[in-house]
């Protein structure tokens, strides 16, 4: 059940729209289902003692503005209080006089009419459809004072929880205060007008919003704007410092043919100047410190590279969500940031999930926890090198390093979630069970072809080898209580990738073990995918496996031991040092 609340003052001109035919929605039997005293005139039924509706609606008015003609020119400007009440799509349609209840439930929540009060404001509940009623209030008491109506939107939603409970309609998710605007019915109107699949209001967010992901400086976040193609206004002080800033959209305009602006505190609260500076503070070091992602093999491209760092810092974005700490919070922060910067430069292919995953994630960002020591550098400096290194391609390691991201990407977003429901924070958690399955949609299309070659790469292993591989794999899973499948299409591409580590000379088991000690699995949709790609990570294997050419072998084809390595080959790679000893490495206590 959503309320929607307007304020406005004309009561005789609302009226009209609603005993009206309807400007969109066609108006069906308009009737009051509820008023102040119950013996309101009603304009779409009290034709028995006056035939012309036009009459019962003046009479109408002029009983519900009463008191604010009494205060005359001390009356309020704005003293109509205009709030719509629908119901789910699904839910069953509720007689009259359960949307009777509905209404007296409201204007005694948000004040207007407490029950009991005989001083409370004049209002009317009106029904033209079987799914919402519309209220209307003038806000003048009995007494001739002005309603307290502090915060009325929040406890009409508050109030809208407990009837959905109490009447069995499907429940929403309550709100804390911290979702940007949602466009208005005029605002989504004008779009469907102009062709526009979206509102300017929300094309603006996202815009502004990628503009952000990973700027150093406010500098570069303006200049990206007006590479976006935004017009761009600043707000200034008198001293001259700039206060604050407002977008518009190219050829959107008002009546006047004037460009309709949008301060970026209307587009999202977290997008206002200040909160932005703040952000950008808190990273002030990504200017100079040079990017982690300098390992790795020459021949590979600069996002390839970019995407491999990525993944390592979002394995430990994970990590930290898994601690359940508030200053987790601002992981969240920057993970939106690098989902932006996915989405920005990933192949076409993947492009429109990637970025249905961010625009969802956006409303996990934000919350009513705010972290004192805020710390986004590492994945900050992740998102601007993915944006730095421009688009990837959508194939060869470009390509895996996409799906290598884009797998640890679902379980970061599975860890927001289980943060924030954790703390009751039920739209957040909703946004991120979201995200979670557009990046599975994404992971499935860019894993498709390594994946494939992975399978078909394990299934030409010799058979000796191949099995030894996959006692390994089933062993190290069994250990720590996961189930390991035992069809082969699903361990050929772990046995393939545990097999080309041995080549480059990795322990398997050392080496799988330490991948599945990383972090949780429980919440994987596929283990086996989700341990070839950090073995590769680890191991600093291609993540395009069509590069990974196996050498000749001789003989019984064998597979090696520790015992026949050499010398050289026998010491893990410096990067699998590196995650063993990085304290963010290691898997949270439980």
């Amino acid at each position: 059940m959503v309320p929607k609340i307007r304020r406005g003052s004309r009561t005789h001109g609302l009226l009209v729209y609603l005993y009206g035919p309807g400007k969109r929605d066609e108006h069906i039997d308009p009737h009051l289902v509820g008023s102040w005293d119950g013996f309101a005139p009603d304009p779409g039924r009290d034709t028995s003692l006056n035939p012309d509706p036009k009459v019962t609606l003046a009479r109408l008015t002029a009983a519900l503005d009463l008191r604010v003609n009494q205060l005359g020119d001390k009356a309020p400007a704005q003293h109509v209080w205009h709030c719509s009440v629908r119901t789910d799509p699904g839910d069953r349609i509720l007689t009259d006089a359960e949307w009777n209840t509905v209404a007296r439930r409201l204007v005694h929540a948000v004040n207007l009419a407490p029950e009991g009060d005989p001083d409370g404001c004049r209002w009317v509940a009106v029904r033209h459809a079987d799914d919402h009623i519309h209220i209307l209030a003038t806000m003048v008491r009995g007494d001739l004072r002005r309603p307290r109506m502090n915060y009325d939107f929040k406890k009409a939603q508050a109030e809208c929880r407990r009837i959905e409970q109490e009447m069995g309609l499907r429940r929403l998710k309550p709100g804390d205060g911290t979702g940007a605007k949602t466009p208005t019915s005029a605002e989504r109107f004008k779009a469907e007008r102009t062709g526009r699949t979206e509102a300017p209001r929300e094309t603006l967010r996202e815009a502004v919003r990628q503009s952000l992901a990973g700027a150093a400086t406010e500098e570069e976040f303006f200049t990206r704007l007006h590479e976006a193609g935004l017009r761009v206004k600043m707000r200034h002080a008198p001293s001259g410092d700039a206060l604050g800033y407002n977008v518009a959209l190219p050829g959107d305009r008002n009546r006047d043919r004037e460009p309709i602006w949008f301060a970026g505190s209307t587009l999202a609260p977290d997008l206002s100047l200040p909160k932005i500076r703040r952000r950008l503070a808190d990273a002030t070091s990504d200017r100079t410190t040079p990017s982690a992602s300098t390992s790795g093999r020459p021949d590979w491209s600069p996002p390839a590279r970019e995407r491999r760092n990525a993944t390592s810092i979002a394995e430990r974005a994970a990590i930290l969500l898994d601690s359940d700490d508030d200053e987790a919070t601002t992981q969240l922060v920057g993970v939106g940031e690098l989902l932006d910067a996915v989405a920005q430069t990933s192949p076409a292919a993947t492009r429109a999930e990637l970025g249905a995953a961010a625009r969802a994630f956006e409303r996990a960002t934000r919350s009513d926890i705010r972290a004192e020591h805020a710390d986004t550098r590492a994945i900050r400096s992740a998102a601007r090198g993915i944006i730095r290194a421009g688009n990837a391609l959508g194939r060869g390691e470009d390509g895996g390093t996409t799906a290598m991201l884009v797998s640890t990407l679902v379980l970061v977003a599975l860890a927001a979630a289980r943060w924030h429901s954790a703390r009751g924070h039920a739209q957040q958690a909703h946004a991120s069970r979201q995200t979670a399955e557009h990046l599975r949609a994404a992971y499935r299309q860019a894993a498709a072809t390594p994946m494939q070659t992975l399978r078909d790469q394990g299934r030409a292993l010799p058979e000796a080898e191949r099995r030894t591989h996959e006692t390994t794999i089933h062993a190290a899973l069994t250990e720590q209580g996961l189930r390991a499948d035992s069809a082969l299409t699903k361990t050929d591409a772990l046995a393939a990738t545990l097999a080309q580590a041995e080549q480059a000379g990795h322990d398997p088991n050392a080496l799988l073990q330490q991948a599945i000690d990383l972090r949780e699995l429980d919440t994987a949709d596929d283990v086996n995918d989700v341990l070839v790609w950090r073995l590769r990570r680890l191991a600093q294997l291609p993540a395009h496996p069509v590069e990974a050419t196996r050498r000749p072998r001789t003989g019984t084809g064998r597979p090696r031991t520790s015992a026949n390595r050499t010398s050289t080959q026998a010491a893990p790679s410096d990067v699998a040092r590196h995650a063993a000893s990085d304290p963010y490495s290691r898997p949270p206590h439980r």
